[in-house]
């Protein structure tokens, strides 16, 4: 078994220095670094595989086609799916806008959507598109004043006329894992559809979709060692056929006529228009054969044990404020007292540490943690305990003074 010193030197990325100091990368849940084998099949395609998929009637498209259709084939092995419930998307993003949208024709005034509070914008815009659209009754799961959602509390959001739920697997921002099977259950009982944002979740640990019974779950590959602008979105089959395109073009049809009628392809193509991002979707296989070498076990432990240490040593500093008490994963959000998150974050950087700070595109939940603003500090298995000794010791000498001198 590698040692995660010696798995670190698959990334290039942390050889590099940012201010006159070295890298530490604390911002991996807005974006992972890229193993070098990422890397490299992203460079292949384009030395000696650039050609479309699925277009061509010569040998190489026909050959890429197959490397590509193999993707969708590792992709459902990966979350225990069938490879026709696999459609790539450019992130999750364009999955939950996919779900939502796709669902609006079934969708009348006298329904009722579901969502909450801590919910990305990714996932909750689109339904606030149905209210705005359709006419449809909004409700919110209930929480705790921490986030969490309160799993007796279910029942009463997801009533008899609720029609679509849709809630974060893992809340980008406050690192607790959601009752999703709680919430499917419930949904089911009353015929509502869930679609989970799994864009926190699946680079983090081993995902069953069959076990969870969602209807759909959305997760991208940039989080998860795999290249940006691809994603994926899973569906139920019987599920997929309810929804109608919202994006259309080349590849997604069979026919379509004079007349204005239209025979769309079958699934997943049928949401699948234009040229997709092919040497991303390759690279992302690559990247997913990558975590499974690894094992998403021992990738979970390992994250849990770099969040154990850098919580427990943030716990104990006076100064700092932890908006998510106890996280699940290694999400850390938090502010230090006087001083505004953007500038902590400007002063972290100027000793080569990255980490985002603002409102995390979560921004209804300064209702539930009151905190408009905060420093988000996420990692993931390639971070080590030196790091975060390095970042601690710098945020234990932070100061107001300090951070303003940034700016003179």
């Amino acid at each position: 078994m590698r040692s995660w010193e010696s798995i670190r030197s698959d990334f290039p990325m942390l050889k590099a220095s940012m201010a006159h100091h070295p890298l530490i990368y604390f911002d991996n849940g807005a974006t992972t670094l890229k193993p070098q084998v990422v890397i490299d099949r992203v460079v292949q395609y384009y030395a000696s595989e650039n050609v479309n998929v699925h277009r061509g009637d010569y040998e190489l498209s026909g050959v890429v086609s197959a490397r590509f259709d193999r993707v969708r084939e590792t992709v459902a092995n990966f979350i225990n799916a069938s490879a026709e419930e696999i459609i790539f998307t450019s992130g999750t993003t364009e999955g939950c806008n996919i779900v939502a949208l796709g669902l609006e024709s079934t969708l009348t005034a006298q329904d009722r959507v579901v969502t909450v509070l801590s919910e990305h914008s990714s996932n909750i815009l689109p339904v606030f598109h149905l209210v705005q659209q359709v006419g449809c009754e909004l409700a919110y799961l209930e929480t705790d004043e921490n986030g969490r959602i309160l799993v007796e509390k279910i029942e009463e959001a997801i009533t008899t006329n609720t029609k679509f739920v849709a809630i974060n697997h893992v809340s980008n921002v406050l690192g607790y894992v959601n009752p999703i099977k709680a919430i499917v259950q419930r949904a089911h009982q009353v015929g509502a559809l869930v679609l989970v944002d799994g864009a926190q979740a699946a680079p983090h640990f081993e995902l069953n979709v069959q076990e969870l019974d969602c209807d759909f779950y959305a997760f991208s590959a940039h989080k998860m060692c795999g290249p940006n602008g691809v994603g994926v979105l899973y569906g139920k089959y019987q599920q997929l056929e309810k929804l109608s395109p919202v994006l259309m073009g080349g590849g997604a049809n069979s026919r379509f006529y004079k007349d204005g009628s239209v025979t769309f392809s079958k699934i997943p193509d049928r949401f699948e228009p234009g040229t997709r991002n092919i040497e991303g979707v390759l690279g992302f296989g690559e990247a997913i054969k990558y975590l499974s070498a690894l094992g998403m076990d021992r990738i979970h432990q390992r994250e849990i044990e770099l969040k154990t240490y850098l919580y427990d040593q943030m716990k104990a500093m006076d100064n700092i404020e932890i908006i998510n008490p106890d996280p699940d994963v290694a999400i850390i959000s938090f502010n230090v007292e006087g001083i505004f998150a953007q500038d902590v974050a400007s002063y972290l950087s100027h000793f080569g540490i990255a980490v985002r700070s603002g409102t995390h595109c979560a921004k209804l939940l300064p209702e539930i943690v009151g905190a408009t603003q905060s420093v988000r500090a996420s990692l993931y298995f390639y971070n080590t305990i030196e790091e975060i000794d390095q970042f601690i010791n710098v945020l234990s000498n932070i100061s107001l003074e300090k951070t303003i001198e940034l700016y003179l």
